[in-house]
This record gives structure tokens, C-alpha cells and sequence, in this order.
């Protein structure tokens, strides 16, 4: 396993990369090579991240929650075509 990545038998595989550069943002998450979630942390802010680490860290509980808003939504909405769909399929007579 890279030197720059973290697994746990229970969770994805996520790599971390730290760079140096003006024009990248602070923290940067995007998926990776592999499809896999990918974290940059770029150290040009470092005075930023470290002022801002407690509050960084407390994100995840909001993300979290953000996250799972928007998914439920989209379930929601996939799951009612779902049920138009069989309408429309039980009133042409077809499955």
C-alpha cells in the first residue's frame, strides 16, 4: 500500500497528497485515479490550516449530514420514477 494512502478493512481506501502551490485551495477533496476518494492538503496555507483545524476537523459532522440531505433527495426522487414508470407500465399493458 502507498505511503500516502489509508485503509481500514471496513472503509475505501482514500489517498492523501500534500502539496505546496499558490493556486490550489487549502483542502481539496476529488476523486482519484482509481474512483477513489482523494484528499489534498496543500501546505501554501498552512498558517490558514492551522488556525482552522479544530474547525476543519468539526466539518465532517456537517458534511456528513449535508451528504446524506442530498442523497435521501436524490433516493427520493429516483424512487418515485421508479413507481411512474410501473404506472406507465401497468396502464399500457406492459411490464
Amino acid at each position: 500500500m502507498p505511503a500516502n494512502s489509508k485503509r481500514d478493512d471496513n472503509m475505501t481506501e482514500v489517498e492523501f497528497r500534500i502539496v505546496n502551490t499558490e493556486e490550489l485551495p487549502p483542502i481539496v477533496i476529488s476523486e482519484g485515479e482509481n474512483k477513489q476518494p482523494k484528499v489534498v492538503i496543500n501546505t501554501y496555507h498552512r498558517l490558514w490550516i492551522s488556525l482552522n483545524r479544530r474547525v476543519i476537523a468539526g466539518i465532517i459532522d456537517a458534511l456528513q449530514e449535508k451528504m446524506d440531505m442530498i442523497l435521501t433527495s436524490y433516493l427520493q426522487e429516483q424512487y418515485q420514477f421508479e413507481i411512474e414508470d410501473r404506472e406507465f407500465g401497468e396502464e399500457n399493458g406492459s411490464m
